[in-house]
């Protein structure tokens, strides 16, 4: 292959890019950007890719989660800690049906840009460029808004380090110590009928807590703060570029964006910008998987992105959707084996199961979802293989976007609290009662 740096991405075909009318100002912006000190390290880098190998060998689980497209209002106090709150419950959750380590990312701080079907949207008469995240453009249907601004890149980037640091003094501070997982409740769940099991959960942990600690006759430190790690998809090339640098005292390049990122489904192509910046790369890094693949593009793929076999380094997240899942994930796991490699095999059992009401909103029905998660544990007991994660577009917060679930929403209660302006999530009950289903499947073996 030819020789890589951070922008020989700029030598092939980037799909899903923003067209920028001042190239002057795109130059001065990434130049800021690149200036910027790292967001991650480079040994959280590696400790995330180490966890991510442990998966692989269906010795720990990974729990991926988080908002479709975070917006830059989303970066404030209270929608941070509930996201951090769902993703420690849900995490406590497995750990406690599982009995293995659950490795926690969010995709969280840095997931402003999304990839759309159409590069323009039409409004009567006028066509403007399309809605593509809060580090591309704005919302508002003017052609002020829409026009792509380069300085929004570098607002995307003081967002993610709002929030990575606020996570971390969280973290730090005591927030995710097992001794008060009172700090995770959320004040409107109190009705759930998740919450009784989930209380039951918490007393039986703090009881084995309480035993350990007499028996040893010390505290449980390490149970007082507990692993985070970011994702997003590395859909703008731009930024990722700016913020891609080699450290002292390790071999190569590493994006310091994000710990974990990932190649969406509609730019993975073996010959394409994305996959070109992505081989480049320390990362562990992410293919999301769809209906449209095929055994000779998987290959290539792995040639191109995992050609070493290296632990850790390469998860596959299949979105087939529930009606496609049984024909092709044999398939995907057939085509990985013939390479001899190995790789962490997940499941978003999202994407592949959206569909929109008759009133014209996007949905996922919670039953549909849970479809395809039961289906994927099957498939992967029966030929003998490890799944070793799972992803969830989900909020901490009420929201009503999924139908189903405890509380059986229907399409018609889905106008009560839609909130997103892309894809639909799991609320806190679905996102609960969605770990509690995984949590049996996977202590007893699908």
């Amino acid at each position: 292959m030819s020789e890589w740096s951070p922008d020989s991405w700029q030598r092939k075909v980037a799909l899903q890019q923003p067209v920028y009318p001042d190239p002057a100002k795109v130059a001065a912006a990434v130049g800021q950007l690149a200036a910027f000190p790292p967001l991650v390290t480079s040994w959280e880098v590696e400790s995330l890719k180490r966890q991510l190998a442990a998966c692989a060998r269906g010795e720990a689980f990974l729990l991926q989660g988080g908002d479709c497209a975070e917006t830059f209002d989303s970066c404030n106090a209270d929608e941070i800690t509930s996201k951090l709150k769902i993703l420690l419950q849900m995490s406590l959750v497995l750990v406690h049906g599982t009995r293995r380590k659950v490795v926690r990312v969010g995709r969280i701080a840095g997931q402003y840009a999304k990839p759309r079907s159409a590069d323009e949207e039409h409004q009567g008469d006028v066509a403007l460029p399309s809605y593509r995240g809060d580090l591309v453009n704005r919302t508002p249907f003017t052609r002020e808004d829409r026009t792509p601004d380069p300085e929004l890149l570098l607002r995307g980037y003081e967002r993610a380090a709002l929030t990575i640091n606020f996570i971390r003094a969280l973290i730090d501070g005591g927030f995710a110590d097992l001794h008060h997982p009172e700090y995770w409740d959320l004040d409107f769940v109190g009705h759930s009928p998740m919450h009784k099991e989930y209380e039951r959960i918490v007393e039986s942990i703090r009881d084995s807590m309480e035993f350990m600690e007499n028996v040893l006759d010390a505290p449980a430190s390490s149970t007082t703060r507990a692993e985070f790690y970011t994702s997003h998809e590395g859909l703008a090339l731009l930024y990722e570029q700016a913020q891609t640098q080699q450290v002292p005292r390790r071999e190569g390049f590493y994006n310091l964006s994000t710990h974990f990122p990932w190649i969406g489904m509609r730019t993975a192509d073996p010959e394409g910008a994305h996959v070109e910046y992505f081989r480049g790369i320390r990362n562990p890094i992410g293919i999301k998987l769809g209906p449209g693949f095929t055994p000779d593009h998987l290959t290539r793929l792995l040639d191109i992105l995992h050609p070493d076999d290296e632990p850790g380094r390469m998860t596959l997240i299949c979105r087939f959707g529930a009606a496609h899942v049984d024909e092709l994930l044999p398939m995907a796991i057939d085509t990985v084996r013939a390479t001899g490699k190995t790789v962490n095999w997940t499941v978003d059992p999202m994407h592949g199961n959206t569909e929109t009401t008759t009133g014209g909103l996007k949905t996922r029905r919670f039953d549909t979802i849970l479809e395809e998660v039961d289906k994927t544990f099957k498939i992967h007991h029966a030929v003998g293989s490890e799944l070793g994660g799972i992803h969830f577009e989900l909020t901490g917060d009420n929201v009503t976007e999924c139908t189903g679930g405890a509380r059986g929403l229907s399409d018609a209660d889905l106008e009560d609290a839609y909130r997103s302006t892309v894809d639909p999530r799991l609320n806190y009950e679905q996102s609960m009662e969605m770990a509690m289903l995984v949590a049996h499947q996977l202590r007893n073996g699908a």
